[in-house]
């Protein structure tokens, strides 16, 4: 996993089986750094409270931590990735599917 910044943008690009897939770097719980998680398979463990997204889609798939019980949280935007050679591009999904 790496995090880049694009604009004031932090993005976590993650190489799951050779694929490179794209979220947004906060977790939508309380901010906290993907990047500094752990990837297990798909999954980001946010290192915060333990929410869980899968890094291929940007879905939650298990809320935040808190004693006992589980928060749902958000869905982490995820963004296209294209490799070109050596190059790992990021693009922003277009909301009309272009």
């Amino acid at each position: 996993m790496k995090v880049v910044k694009i604009g004031e943008q932090e993005i976590l690009v993650a190489n799951v089986d050779g694929v490179f897939h794209a979220i947004a770097n906060p977790c939508t719980h309380a901010g906290g750094k993907l990047s500094e998680g752990t990837l297990k398979g798909a999954v980001v463990t946010c290192p915060v409270h333990g929410s869980q997204f899968d890094v291929r889609t940007g879905k939650s798939v298990s809320g935040s931590k808190f004693m006992f019980m589980r928060s749902k949280v958000g869905d982490a935007a995820s963004f296209e990735v294209k490799v070109e050679g050596d190059d790992v591009l990021v693009f922003q999904r277009s909301v009309w599917g272009m």
